[in-house]
């Protein structure tokens, strides 16, 4: 006890001052005794410890910026001899802090100063927070030391229990600055001194990890390029040594886009747009995404044909000598492409081949129903016109940008079926046929038909811009061919840009042509048959498109032709047949059963549908060409039926209104008629229009539903021969209606031989074949009287007979019973 108050007595010591480096207590030093003020303090230490017990002692001091600390630590000099490197050195033992005093005397020429011991015990035992504190420090020490491969350490570390001495121990530690040690030096409090060394400890674990983990990521970085720039370095090599073994040279790399673009015939605004990529390639890294976009995007402009242009045969009589000999009727069409010829002729001769920037391109929009040839016309007129021919599919297309094409910036990028189409073609000048245009939808995407509204355009197609591309193309020159089915299926700004060419089916005597000339021959050889092994005759082609098949195309007659020859040449196979044969029209019915459409007028007069009162034969158009339907009408008994009008059949609104006024005309005109009109009163009529699951729409009824219930009124048939169509008013007045091309086809098809049609749709009668109007007898009437009185037979008895009317349908395909005038 005496020694250890004697250890708190005031001390007089030499002063070792150190430079920007701290010594806590408990650590052991070596100093080098070159340095005057070390090598003072220490011979003044050996100086006083002759007369006085024990090592010793000097005053090591931190100095900073020449400023000494105003805490030391008391040292022991243990040894003095040399150092590793030979110079003279001291071993220094650190025993603990000393507040600093006055300055004193003493021997030697070091600096002597007066000090008191700092009292650094801990209360035993030890608070729990200090526990788990020393705990934390001893992981934190233990964990860094492992890192560094100090396992010797770590056990000392662990040996350590005295709170002060564990503290002090952080003062080897090599991350701490001087003003961190110099802190934990001034920090007397034991406990507060190692949450200090703790806090220190800690947060440099952190930085060290976040360290490595940059350092990790860089290594990998750097690897991954030096990886790369080795293997990029070998397929050059290889590369190289292809060129070579292909006897290629240096400058023929694919990849030298400059010289590519330099040496294309491009547009000079375009040449201009793709130098500025090269620009931004060449600026690029080859580890940039941009660098494969703009690559892409140069690969599509040098691929445009933009300098490309067929020479249009200008020879008319050959032009129109191809068209006649690969389709049969289609006039209208021929026609308008011998028109443009003869133009694109004449303003080549006088030089006017390009006006204002723009060509003398066509948009032609080919409207009719399926099966008439609209899409193989594309392909022969451009046979006729010696151009390229590209088909672009619209059916389904949703997306705007399947037409205007997609921004560079969209990964997949594409440019729109259009530009497609022109670099399908290989040139500036196709023939673009764009297929089913009615079949275009919107949805969230955009609306493809907006989008065609700037490609069908004559008047601007010759700056059109694709959204990929972002240069001008000029369309102008281009022959646009638009097919469709449905005529108000396709938007009317749309629709305003396209001239209008209706292709309304085919006669029979011109489905005999094809099906000889075309069809006959392609599917002989798709059966593997010769043309002098099977022969058709032309009264069973005949037969076959009048009575298997009814419809506008040639479609199902080929179909049925290919049926024949299949079961033919099976029969031939199996040895039932000898070959050379020919098919007659009594041979049909034996090789592909029986007909399907039969005539009206071929039928039993007791089975036809007109046997009975109250059924009247119409005429509609829908959107496989036209057709014939029948209107049945009955009046409901007294008794059980309610007055009034029932209608089925699905009807719209307008064939609604049209029965209502067919009604009312009866009603208030039913005494002039000589009709027994007292009973549309008292009983309620029913309208049926069969094939009821088929919507039907239309005012081209209005006459059919009056001579139905007309003749249902006064029992006497409507003729077996005689179909009908016009709208009907309140008056009386037959009006105008469209489609009469289509509706007098449908009549011919049917075996029809009397039709009647209004007044103001006379002129109409100029677009029939001439061969189907010699064959029908076409009535144009201005007034329903008319009407009856050509449609009604004669009366068999004076008395009215009701007959019930059985259901009867129409052919599935029936989806409207006619169109307006303006339609």
């Amino acid at each position: 006890m005496a020694a250890e108050s004697a250890a708190f007595t005031p001390l007089t010591l030499p002063v070792l001052p150190l430079d920007d480096e701290v010594v806590l207590p408990g650590m052991v030093v070596p100093l080098d005794l070159s340095d005057a003020e070390v090598r003072a303090a220490v011979e003044a230490a050996q100086a006083a410890a002759r007369s006085e017990p024990g090592k010793p002692r000097v005053l090591l001091v931190p100095r900073i910026d020449g400023t000494h600390a105003a805490t030391g630590v008391l040292g022991t000099v243990e040894q003095v001899g040399r150092l590793a490197d030979g110079d003279p050195g001291a071993l220094i033992r650190g025993r603990g802090r000393v507040r600093i005093g006055a300055g004193t005397t003493g021997p030697g020429a070091a600096l002597w100063v007066e000090g008191t011991r700092v009292d650094e015990t801990v209360p035993e035992p030890l608070p729990g927070q200090v526990t788990e504190l020393v705990k934390e420090y001893k992981a934190l020490a233990t964990a860094w030391l492992r890192k560094r491969g100090a396992w010797q350490v770590v056990d000392r570390v662990q040996a350590i229990d005295d709170v002060s001495a564990l503290a002090d121990n952080s003062g080897y530690s090599p991350f701490l600055t001087t003003e961190q040690k110099v802190e934990l030096l001034e920090t007397t409090d034991p406990v507060a001194r190692l949450k200090l060394a703790t806090q220190q400890l800690r947060d440099h674990l952190a930085e060290q990890d976040v360290a490595e983990t940059i350092a990790k990521d860089v290594q990998e970085g750097v690897d991954k390029q030096q990886r790369e720039f080795l293997l990029r370095r070998q397929l050059e090599a290889v590369r190289k040594e292809l060129r070579e073994i292909n006897g290629e040279q240096e400058g023929e790399e694919s990849d030298d886009y400059r010289a590519r673009v330099e040496a294309a015939d491009l547009p000079e605004k375009v040449r201009e747009a793709a130098l500025k990529e090269v620009d931004k390639l060449e600026r690029s890294s080859d580890q940039s995404p941009e660098g494969s976009w703009i690559r892409t995007w140069l690969d599509t402009v040098l691929e445009m044909p933009w300098s490309e242009r067929t020479e249009d045969a200008y020879d008319i009589q050959g032009a129109q000598a191809v068209l006649d000999a690969e389709h049969a009727g289609l006039e209208d069409v021929k026609e308008r492409i011998t028109e443009y010829l003869a133009v694109r002729k004449r303003r080549g001769d006088r030089g006017l081949g390009v006006v204002g920037g723009r060509r003398g391109g066509a948009v032609l929009a080919l409207v009719g129903p399926p099966g008439v040839g609209k899409t193989s016309l594309g392909e022969s007129v451009a046979h006729a016109m010696g151009r390229k021919f590209v088909r672009v599919a619209l059916g389904g297309v949703r997306d705007e940008a399947e037409i205007r094409g997609h921004r560079r910036t969209y990964v997949g990028a594409l440019p729109g079926r259009i530009v497609r189409a022109i670099k399908e073609a290989g040139s500036m000048n196709p023939v673009v046929l764009l297929d089913e245009i009615d079949k275009v939808g919107s949805d969230f995407r955009g609306d493809p038909a907006a989008a065609l509204l700037e490609v069908l355009d004559p008047a601007q197609n010759h700056t059109f811009r694709d959204h990929y591309l972002e240069v001008e193309l000029d369309l102008s020159d281009v022959v646009f061919l638009a097919t469709a089915n449905v005529l108000e299926a396709i938007p009317e700004a749309l629709l305003d840009r396209m001239e209008l060419v209706r292709l309304d089916g085919y006669t029979e005597d011109e489905k005999v042509v094809i099906a000889r000339d075309h069809l006959l021959p392609r599917q002989l050889e798709r059966a593997g048959l010769d043309a002098d092994e099977v022969t058709v005759d032309e009264g069973a082609l005949r037969k076959l498109a009048g009575e298997y098949t009814r419809e506008a195309g040639v479609r199902t007659l080929e179909r049925s032709i290919a049926r024949l020859l299949r079961k033919v040449a099976a029969q031939h196979e199996l040895g039932e047949r000898e070959l050379p044969f020919t098919v007659t029209e009594a041979d049909l019915r034996g090789l592909i059963g029986r007909p399907h459409h039969v005539p009206e007028s071929a039928q039993d007069p007791a089975e036809r549908r007109t046997a009975v009162p109250g059924v009247a034969t119409g005429l509609a158009v829908t959107g496989a060409g036209g057709d014939v339907l029948y209107v049945e009408a009955s009046l409901a008994d007294p008794e059980t039926g309610a007055a009034g009008l029932t209608l089925t059949g699905q009807l719209g609104d307008v064939m609604k209104e049209s029965a209502q006024i067919a009604l009312s005309f009866l009603r208030s005109h039913g005494a002039e008629l000589e009709l027994p009109v007292g009973d549309l009163k008292d009983r309620g009529a029913h309208i049926h229009f069969p094939a009821g699951a088929v919507p039907k729409d239309g005012p081209s009824a209005g006459v059919t539903m009056t001579t139905a219930l007309a003749s249902l009124l006064s029992g006497r048939l409507v003729r077996t021969d005689v179909a009908m169509t016009g709208e009907v008013s309140l008056t009386g007045r037959v009006l105008p209606i469209g489609g009469v091309k289509q509706k007098l086809l449908a009549a011919h098809r049917a075996g029809v031989t009397t039709v009647i049609i209004p007044k103001r749709n006379e002129p109409d009668l100029d677009d029939v074949p001439a061969e189907v109007l010699d064959k029908l007898d076409v009535h144009a009437v201005t007034d329903v009287r008319q009407v009856l009185e050509l449609a009604l037979a004669p009366a068999t008895n004076g008395a009215e007979r009701e007959v019930p009317v059985a259901a009867m349908g129409v052919p599935p395909r029936l989806s409207a019973l006619g169109e307006d005038a303006a339609g």
